[in-house]
C-alpha cells in the first residue's frame, strides 16, 4: 500500500542509498548534495522536509521516495510547485502517480488553487506522472536549466485543483 508520511530517523540509510544513485538524481536539483551523506539525510529529516512541505512516499512500510508541494509567496500564495523523486527499483510501477494523487487530495483541503511542476524536457516518466494526474503542459522554457555543464529545456505543467 502506498501512503504519504513524515520522514523518520530510520529513513537515513535509505535516503543515502537512493540519493547517491545518479539515475535518481539526474533530473533533480543540484541543491541536493552529491555525494549525499548521513548528515545530509539527518538535516533533511529534521529540518529540510518541513521547510519544503515534503513527505516520504511509503510503500509496504518502507520509504521509497519523496514528494512535496512548495507553496508560493506573495502574489503566488495560492499556488504550489510540485516535486518528487523515487528510488530506481520502484520505477514503472505507478508509485509516484498514486503518491501525487494522494498529495493533490491533501492539498484540496487547503487554500492552494493551482499546482505546477517544472520537468526536464527529456524526463518522459515524470511528464507522464503529471499527465496521468490531470496536469496540462503549459509551455517550454528553452535552455532554462543548466546542470553539469549542459543546457536543458524545461517543460511547465499546471493544474487547477479548486
Amino acid at each position: 500500500m502506498i501512503k504519504l508520511r513524515s520522514f523518520q530517523p530510520n529513513d537515513v540509510l535509505l535516503l543515502v542509498k537512493y540519493l547517491n544513485n545518479l539515475q535518481v538524481t539526474h533530473f533533480l536539483s543540484s541543491k541536493i548534495p552529491s555525494p549525499y551523506t548521513e548528515e545530509d539525510a539527518r538535516w533533511w529529516i529534521e529540518k529540510g522536509c518541513i521547510l519544503s512541505n515534503a513527505w516520504a512516499i511509503e510503500l509496504d512500510g518502507q520509504c521509497v521516495g519523496c514528494i512535496g508541494a512548495m507553496k508560493g509567496e506573495f502574489e503566488y500564495s495560492k499556488s504550489a510547485e510540485i516535486g518528487y523523486w523515487l528510488a530506481q527499483e520502484y520505477w514503472g510501477q505507478g508509485v509516484v502517480t498514486t503518491a501525487l494523487a494522494l498529495l493533490i487530495a491533501q492539498l484540496q483541503a487547503t487554500e492552494v488553487v493551482r499546482l505546477h511542476a517544472v520537468v526536464f524536457e527529456n524526463n518522459l516518466r515524470s511528464a507522464k506522472v503529471l499527465e496521468k494526474n490531470g496536469f496540462l503542459k503549459e509551455g517550454c522554457l528553452h535552455k532554462a536549466i543548466y546542470k553539469n555543464d549542459r543546457f536543458y529545456n524545461a517543460l511547465i505543467y499546471g493544474k487547477v485543483v479548486q
